[in-house]
């Protein structure tokens, strides 16, 4: 049965409209989001609750401890696992999508490259993403125009990939640049972009209220978060406020402008894509977008 997917910037309210949809019935819900992997990252991940998962069986969420490395490929195997499962139940999967680059890998079979971890251990010790960045620029040059000079994780991996193979991370196949019919409906979540960064603050401080800085104190001091798990918004803020580089509001503060800022990098990815059917919203995700969504479902129930 042919995935249906509800993508959309974080805080954009996809989680909701997509419980909303799947009590209705027939539907499971996948989570397409690169920390919602990691077991204990909670609150600063905004993993559904207990009581969401109890109500929709949810997969892809706590895969691994977040003290462990997490790639696209385990990802995808995941995901493909529970894609299947749920299909052998006589289910519709839900994709509810974050990470763009882990949803092409599922909707679209993206193959990636090989790993070289000699090469990404020297890379990671350079501390200066500008000195990668040239570096990227200068072997790459078309990947480099498809990444944010300040993305390091994807800056390492193409970089890996390039020192690594010894060829161009660009020259593995059309990768994230191909937009191939595959079947798969995807609805996304518009949001006047002023409003959507109210929704950010709002979120952040909630989360600060749900006990996200315990969560991370706790995690520190267990020494219980890979490299990849520090990065997570939220998680690399408070733990800089933990170790004595920044005062507590400011790191809050911080939260609130990084989240802000992933928020349009997740849109741009998005937006590349021809096969997105967006719903601009207005005032409720939930009422304004369910629609769509149910009809999605129905469309592909009838197509199947």
């Amino acid at each position: 049965m042919t995935p249906v997917v509800i993508l959309g910037p974080t805080a954009s309210g996809k989680s909701d409209v997509a419980m909303h949809v799947a009590r209705e019935g027939g539907a499971q819900i996948v989570a397409v989001d690169a920390m919602q992997v990691y077991r204990g990252m909670d609150i600063g991940t905004a993993k559904p609750s207990r009581a969401d998962r109890d109500a929709v069986a949810h997969h892809c969420i706590d895969l691994v401890d977040p003290a462990e490395r997490f790639t696209v490929t385990q990802y995808k195997a995941a995901a493909t696992a529970a894609l299947d499962a749920i299909a052998a139940a006589g289910d519709r999967a839900l994709l509810v999508a974050g990470t763009g680059l882990y949803l092409t890998a599922v909707i679209d079979d993206l193959t990636p490259p090989g790993e070289w971890p000699e090469v990404r251990a020297q890379l990671a010790a350079e501390s200066d993403v500008a000195v990668l960045w040239a570096r990227l620029v200068e072997s790459d040059p078309v990947t480099a125009q498809r990444t944010d000079r300040h993305n390091r994780r994807r800056i390492e991996r193409a970089l890996e990939v390039t020192i690594g193979s010894g060829r161009p991370f660009s020259s593995f196949g059309p990768g994230t640049g191909a937009y191939p019919s595959n079947g798969v409906t995807q609805i996304g979540i518009l949001w006047p972009r002023d409003v959507l960064a109210r929704r950010i603050e709002a979120r952040v401080h909630a989360m600060m209220a749900a006990g996200l800085l315990a969560e991370v104190r706790g995690l520190h001091e267990r020494r219980a978060l890979s490299r990849e798990a520090q990065q997570a918004l939220g998680y690399k803020e408070l733990i800089d406020h933990l170790e004595g580089r920044t005062g507590f509001d400011e790191a809050v503060a911080m939260v609130v402008t990084r989240t802000r800022q992933f928020a349009v990098r997740q849109e741009r990815w998005f937006r590349r894509d021809p096969r997105v059917q967006w719903v601009t919203v207005d005032a409720d995700p939930v009422a304004e977008v369910t629609p769509v969504l149910r009809a999605a479902l129905q469309h592909a129930d009838r197509r199947d």
